[in-house]
């Protein structure tokens, strides 16, 4: 074999073994004994330690001096290698496996900490973390800032600099329309209905299955926290069920599918590689939120969802597709990311960016981030935060060390905002699709210009690729203008 050849096998053997780690996650969310969770920790922890030896094995330096690539992707595929490599080199293995341990231990803790809205317990846990977390960072690179090393793991190419001077220049227009709109004398009807969870699942799954999601290489499951795991022919989603709110289950099931149809839709010629993903957070994050508003939250998918609902739920109110098209896009005042709506999303998103960058820096100390949290959410949104769980412990991110992650849900809408405004230039009768419950041309459209290509190009060269133009904030808040602006008739 030559050097390429055997790098490349070494690779997939690897890829094949964090396929089998993240299916203990995904079993630790879903359906592990609460009992179990101090030996899973430990199971995560060995199985950590043995990939990051692989990923830090001494052969792979030399498979890479000696390997010539034969084409456009084997190139992206070295590119890719040699990226993960001199990261993983630079990072003990015991510092690896006390990350994967505090993380798996960590989660439960978060739970229980959430459960009884009391982060005292969970504090220690993130003051851990978030020393493991710089300790990684400057074995990485000492000279640069630790915040910048890690979003690197989610959005390479971006640093922190960057993404506050994005967020800057969007916050204002955010914050005159949350306003303008919240000023609103005119509210949004309620939902009136009896919604059971057997009927909510049959939805939820007959929605999936129109937004692409292929159920012979996937599963839908219920957790806490609806998310995304897997790759090629494997891809499971999960999803929750609150009997007072359906558009919970729909749509967080709709965002998910938006991650899992970029898995699946992969390049079957890219499976098991390193370039056989997602290419960056942001880019994933992309898909989920097209998926789920400017698709699934759009006028024309919403008559077609009103009918359905009518038939599942024996839905009573709102009585017609209008008023139901108002519900499902209401704004109001609330304090948790996941149930947000477009308008105040990002405001949310770059509340967590803030805090978490600056605990990461050493400028915000963990037994000031609850006060820190309220003082911010109560400038940035006008009330105030009345429990822990509505607050710093409403989100898994930081139990699993996952800093840096934050910011890539706004680059995720930034990103939307682009493919939106182009894929709807090339489908001028879109809307006559979604108003049969058929998204398929955008799914297809996305699927050829954005999820195929997997790991290949730059994140920021998958997007302008497939709009033919720069990425820019502007078509999304464009896009929120506009669309806020009919439905509050500002």
């Amino acid at each position: 074999m030559t050097a390429i050849q055997e790098l490349f096998a070494f690779d997939a053997a690897t890829s094949a073994l964090d396929q089998v780690m993240g299916r203990l996650h995904w079993d630790q969310e879903t359906m592990m004994p609460e009992g179990a969770a101090d030996q899973r920790a430990h199971e995560v922890a060995a199985l950590e330690e043995l990939l990051h030896t692989r990923r830090q094995d001494a052969r792979i330096g030399d498979w890479l001096e000696a390997a010539e690539p034969r084409d456009e992707t084997d190139a992206a595929r070295l590119r890719l290698l040699r990226r993960d490599y001199l990261r993983a080199v630079r990072v003990p293995a015991d510092l690896a496996a006390e990350l994967a341990r505090t993380a798996s231990r960590g989660h439960g803790i978060w739970a229980k900490a959430r459960a009884a809205d009391d982060p005292a317990p969970f504090l220690p846990v993130l003051g851990h973390m978030l020393q493991l977390k710089r300790d990684m960072a400057q074995a990485i690179d000492p000279e640069a800032d630790p915040y910048d090393v890690l979003i690197e793991d989610y959005e390479p190419g971006l640093t922190g600099a960057e993404i506050a001077e994005l967020f800057d220049g969007m916050r204002p227009r955010l914050r005159a329309l949350r306003d303008a709109v919240l000023g609103h004398e005119g509210k949004a009807p309620a939902l009136a209905g009896r919604f059971t969870p057997e009927a909510q699942l049959a939805l939820t799954r007959e929605v999936a299955r129109r937004f692409g999601y292929d159920f012979d290489r996937g599963r839908i499951d219920l957790a806490v926290h609806p998310f995304s795991s897997g790759s090629g022919s494997d891809v499971r989603i999960t999803t929750r069920i609150d009997e007072a709110d359906p558009f919970g289950c729909l749509y967080s099931t709709i965002h998910e599918v938006g991650h899992a149809a970029y898995e699946q839709h992969v390049s079957d010629a890219l499976a098991l590689t390193r370039l056989g993903q997602g290419v960056s957070m942001g880019v994933h994050e992309s898909q989920s939120r097209i998926f789920e508003n400017q698709l699934g939250r759009s006028r024309a998918f919403c008559g077609w969802l009103h009918g359905e609902m009518v038939r599942a739920f024996d839905l009573t109110a709102p009585a017609d597709a209008d008023a139901f098209y108002a519900a499902v896009n209401r704004v109001e005042p609330g304090s948790i990311r996941t149930e947000s709506d477009e308008v105040q999303y990002n405001l949310h998103i770059m509340l967590r960016f803030d805090l978490e960058r600056a605990m990461i820096r050493g400028e915000l100390d963990v037994a000031d981030i609850e006060e820190a949290w309220n003082a911010r959410f109560e400038a940035d949104f006008g009330h105030r935060v009345d429990r822990a769980s509505n607050g710093m412990l409403q989100d898994v991110h930081w139990s699993a060390g996952l800093f840096g992650y934050f910011p890539t849900y706004s680059l995720g809408n930034v990103y939307a905002g682009c493919l939106h405004a182009a894929l709807r230039a090339d489908l001028p009768d879109l809307d006559d699709h979604l108003a049969q419950g058929d998204p398929s041309p955008a799914t297809e459209w996305l699927a050829d210009r954005v999820q195929r290509h997997g790991s290949v190009p730059e994140p920021r060269a998958v997007i302008e690729q497939a709009t033919g133009a720069p990425v820019s904030e502007a078509p999304l808040l464009d896009y929120l203008e506009a669309k806020f602006g009919a439905l509050y008739g500002l």
